[in-house]
């Protein structure tokens, strides 16, 4: 198939990458190409040269100081990612005849309120819990032609509201990249340095089990990072910072358990798939997807926001099988379920 792919216009499809996103729209775009389909991604500038990246033009229209002094203008950079997804679905509406399916891989509405003016297929997958935007450009036709899929079966109840069927494709990662490691003493937690992925959840538990404790991922919010973590930070609980995914690979690889802490529905949960894949086993509280990602086999999780039972389950985690936790990454997280799950998917939509 001819496959066009709508990513992030805000940030670039590259390693080491901005956040589970990113990851997941350059696995897919990989996973699809092997399997003979021709992919163009449509992404921000600065993404990775070996994609074949069409950039859309991060940057904002000419505003006159006038429109400018208006009560409704609004920040720059909303202004010129709404201006990059608008150009794209005008491109693309006029080109009807080369591709045979768009599929949105991103958070923003314009592709699911401009899917109309497209004479192919368009499918979107759901990545997050319900947002305005999305619902409005959702409501906004009488009919919307957009299919949808979902990253889980979370997800896809979150959003049954005005979705009433997505199919849901769960998110994979690429087992041969995320190889087994030799485990280790310290925990590991890996992920955007934000409030809602809960990482201070994560040291304190660390602390009351009386193991060491690196962080890993880029810092998303600064005023968080700098009030909730750097304080904390000492000779057990480390920073390692905003790894390349080898250095990320190696760093899961070589921990007892990696701790997943969010503070918000998590509608995935990627980096449960990578750590499995690593042989990590996963200690964490069960919100959003994550009770449906893992098994007793390779994870314990406990009530959302109890450090006390996170820490007490920290122990009983590292006790699993390694080998256990790598064959659910391989049989229920991997790229190739993925893709032939998607493959499935755009033919249904096609027929």
């Amino acid at each position: 198939m001819r496959i066009a792919l709508i990513a992030s216009a805000r940030h670039p499809i590259r390693d080491p990458f901005a956040g589970g996103l990113e990851a997941h729209t350059w696995t897919l775009s990989k996973a699809l190409r092997a399997r003979g389909h021709e992919v163009t991604i449509f992404a921000g500038p600065g993404s990775d040269p070996g994609l074949g990246v069409v950039e859309m033009p991060f940057r904002p229209p000419r505003i006159s100081e006038a429109a400018c002094r208006d009560t409704s203008m609004v920040a720059a950079h909303w202004l010129a990612e709404h201006h990059a997804y608008l150009q794209l679905m005008l491109d693309l509406s006029r080109a009807p005849a080369r591709y045979d399916i768009v599929h949105n891989n991103s958070l923003h509405y314009l592709p699911v309120a401009m899917a109309a003016v497209l004479s192919v297929p368009v499918v979107t997958t759901l990545h997050t819990p319900p947002t305005p935007w999305l619902e409005s450009a959702i409501q906004a036709p009488p009919y919307c032609p957009m299919r949808f899929s979902a990253v889980s079966d979370h997800t896809a109840a979150a959003w049954r509201h005005v979705v009433p069927a997505a199919t849901v494709v769960r998110n994979g990662i690429d087992t041969e990249r995320w190889h087994p490691g030799p485990g280790g003493e310290e925990l590991v937690w890996s992920g955007r340095i934000v409030p809602e992925k809960g990482a201070h959840f994560a040291i304190e538990a660390a602390r009351l089990a009386g193991r060491g404790l690196r962080l890993a991922g880029p810092v998303g919010d600064t005023e968080y990072f700098e009030a909730c973590i750097r304080p904390r930070l000492d000779r057990t609980i480390t920073y390692a910072g905003h790894l390349s995914q080898p250095e990320l690979c190696e760093l899961v690889g070589s921990s007892a358990a990696a701790v997943v802490s969010p503070c918000w529905d998590e509608p995935y949960g990627l980096v449960i798939a990578e750590a499995l894949a690593c042989g990590t086993p996963v200690c964490g509280f069960a919100r959003g997807a994550l009770p449906e990602i893992v098994t007793d086999d390779c994870a314990r999780l406990v009530e959302p926001g109890d450090r006390t039972a996170l820490a007490a389950a920290v122990e009983p985690t590292t006790a699993l099988s390694r080998a256990d936790a790598r064959r659910h990454a391989e049989e229920f997280c991997s790229m190739e379920v993925m893709t032939r799950s998607y493959e499935r998917f755009y033919r249904s939509v096609s027929a």
